[in-house]
């Protein structure tokens, strides 16, 4: 059983590309309510419905039913209420890959309250200016030492947080969950009249990446789980009985589009494994261990993946991969394919949406390539006038919203009417990033436009480059960036960090100067090459090049 049929205008299969675009659409009722009208209805219907396969690295596994998230969100509902939580209070998740997530976030739709989820990297800092930019009510954190003392360093200055709530051991200062779950009725009644909850209210709250300033807060209204059904069953192609694994951490958006929202709507389970760290042996143990039938992961997980002996574990079960995240190299696409048998779907979006661009049915994919636009996605490659490219010609990515809003894309960015106006000015959602399509229609990405390095007159992606600079076998990682230069605007450098066994040297230089002459256009040769211990990076992964650049001009 799957409910995803009542949520879009006609239930048929798609093989055909330009007729999933032309005529799929999404179906929303009024007051959808993930949490009632998903999990609780297949509680009622098909409680014993496999909901979750969770475990960590300490040995623990739990197998989790919707009957089992119905009746813990129920409980963590009441003991929310109980502390003071109402509709529209913002309370931040900082719960790792813990099945208690999946309790909060459910409990925090039932009651209307805002969910945001935020990662257990935060530093004291960034915990208090999530604290006071969302002017959050309650703080939830995991048993960590470390984490639960950065909560309390910020507190002083986040006088808007009344209480902090464990979910692990006792801590003094802090509310015990689990000792006051045991007295608490799994029964919680849906409000109505002004307590119920409305499409257009505020569901979820996003903190952005960082990449070029401090993070933006992205907000989501009650549609937009709705909007994942395009991710989970047309780009994962998510099988119902099935179990899907994402590997995100629940802190980042890519969490909710993997491992919640369009996954349950169509009735495949979700695989949730709590690593302390990134093992590409032990991920590929639980892909083989549990029987994972669809996996998505960024590019960079799949690099290390693949270099583990496949042939001490039955990936038999694994019917599909996918990716996104990162831009995709046709090198990794190919060695995915010979390791597991698969091609790879890649897939575009951002936090302010569900999937914008991707490989969809009835599609051959092209290694490196985006794909095309999601249905109900309006989106053009245009010039700066706003004029649309010719084929193959680099230009902006928007989404006209004119003709069609799409079910999924976000609201604005919470208490900053500004911001939101500058982001659908003129009709339009200007994604911030650069691509280009060509003649059969598939998009390629090209990078942020701020990342653009402007060089003699070109315009030159720093991804191409990098990507470039990867194989080579001295490299670990890089960036490529632009410095001012007085007779090209910019000139062209590199960052790299090195694999071990390699030192860095004038000699490593013009080897790795010589390996990329004949693989890339003279004009995108980097011109520097400075060897550094690691890259700045935001908390999420993502490579800071702003930083780079603002070192490189002092």
């Amino acid at each position: 059983m799957n409910f995803y049929k009542d949520y879009v205008e006609n239930g048929k299969e798609y093989s055909d590309y330009e007729d999933f675009k032309e005529n799929f659409k999404i179906k929303v009722p009024e007051n959808f309510n993930f949490a009632y009208d998903i999990v609780d209805r297949y509680a009622e219907l098909e409680p014993a419905k496999r909901a979750m396969v969770w475990c960590d690295d300490n040995g623990e596994e739990h197998f989790f039913t919707f009957k089992d998230f119905a009746e813990k969100s129920n409980q963590t509902a009441n003991f929310l209420i109980k502390h003071g939580i109402k509709k529209g209070d913002t309370v931040l998740l900082i719960l790792r890959r813990r099945y208690e997530f999946w309790y909060f976030i459910l409990a925090l739709h039932k009651i209307g309250a805002i969910a945001v989820p935020a990662t257990n990297q935060l530093l004291s800092k960034d915990i208090e200016f999530r604290a006071n930019a969302a002017s959050i009510k309650m703080v939830v954190s995991y048993q960590d030492s470390l984490v639960q003392q950065r909560i309390e360093e910020a507190m002083p200055a986040s006088p808007s947080v009344k209480e902090l709530v464990t979910v692990g051991s006792h801590r003094d200062g802090w509310v015990d969950f689990y000792s006051e779950m045991e007295n608490i009725s799994t029964d919680f009644v849906r409000p109505a009249g002004d307590a119920a909850t409305q499409n257009s209210d505020t569901m979820l709250l996003y903190f952005t990446s960082g990449t070029s300033g401090n993070p933006k807060m992205v907000q989501h209204n009650f549609a937009y789980p709705l909007g994942h059904i395009v991710t989970a069953k047309y780009w994962q192609n998510v099988i119902d009985g099935g179990l899907h694994f994402t590997v995100a951490e629940t802190g980042w958006a890519k969490a909710v589009w993997g491992k919640l929202y369009g996954q349950w709507i169509c009735g495949s389970a979700v695989m949730v494994y709590d690593m302390n760290s990134f093992s590409p042996s032990k991920t590929i143990d639980v892909i083989s261990r549990y029987k994972v039938t669809t996996f998505c992961a960024p590019p960079t997980t799949y690099r290390f993946l693949v270099k583990v002996d496949a042939k001490k574990y039955d990936l038999s079960a694994l019917k599909y991969v996918v990716t996104a995240g990162e831009a995709l190299t046709p090198e990794l696409f190919e060695s995915v394919y010979k390791y597991t048998g698969l091609k790879m779907f890649e897939a575009f979006g951002q936090t302010e949406a569900t999937v914008m661009i991707g490989n969809f049915p009835g599609m051959t994919p092209k290694p490196g390539s985006m794909g095309k636009p999601a249905p109900g996605y309006d989106i053009e490659i245009v010039r700066p006038d706003g004029t649309k490219c010719e084929p193959n010609e680099e230009g902006s990515i928007i989404i006209h919203l004119d003709r069609n809003r799409p079910v999924g894309l976000f609201s604005g960015y919470y208490k900053n009417e500004e911001l939101t106006a500058k982001a659908f000015e003129n009709g339009v959602y200007n994604t911030g990033d650069v691509a280009k399509y060509d003649e059969e229609g598939y998009f390629w990405f090209i990078g942020r436009n701020d990342d653009i390095i402007k060089t003699a007159g070109y315009r030159v992606s720093p991804f191409e480059i990098e990507s470039t600079l990867l194989l080579h076998p001295a490299v670990l990682e890089c960036a490529v960036t632009g410095i001012p230069d007085e007779k090209r605007g910019q000139a062209i450098k590199a960052t790299i960090v090195l694999n071990k066994g390699f030192e860095p040297g004038k000699e490593l230089k013009l080897d790795i100067f010589d390996f990329i002459k004949n693989k890339i256009a003279t004009y995108k040769h980097p011109r520097i090459i400075e060897f550094v211990d690691q890259l700045p990076k935001t908390i999420s992964g993502k490579i800071r090049r702003v930083e780079i650049r603002s070192q490189d001009c002092k």
